[in-house]
């Protein structure tokens, strides 16, 4: 289950993200948050915890460094 995320993930990267204009607000990206945090904490805690992340990243929400926890 963890590989089917993180392709996924990686196919964004490597398909679709090349080209979306640069706007990350938060190191490390979000799509690189979610393969650690699959890689981590499995599929089902680290897709949740990589939702989150993605669901913060807006003009109005924080910016800086959040790693993994």
């Amino acid at each position: 289950m963890k590989s089917v995320v993180i392709a996924f993930v990686r196919l964004y990267q490597g398909a679709i993200s090349p080209f979306l204009p640069n706007a990350c607000r938060y190191t490390p990206t979000c799509s690189q948050y979610m393969i650690e945090a699959v890689q981590k904490h499995g599929a089902l805690r680290g897709g949740w915890m990589g939702l989150k992340r993605i669901s913060r990243c807006h003009p109005w929400g924080g910016h800086g460094y959040d790693p993994v926890p």
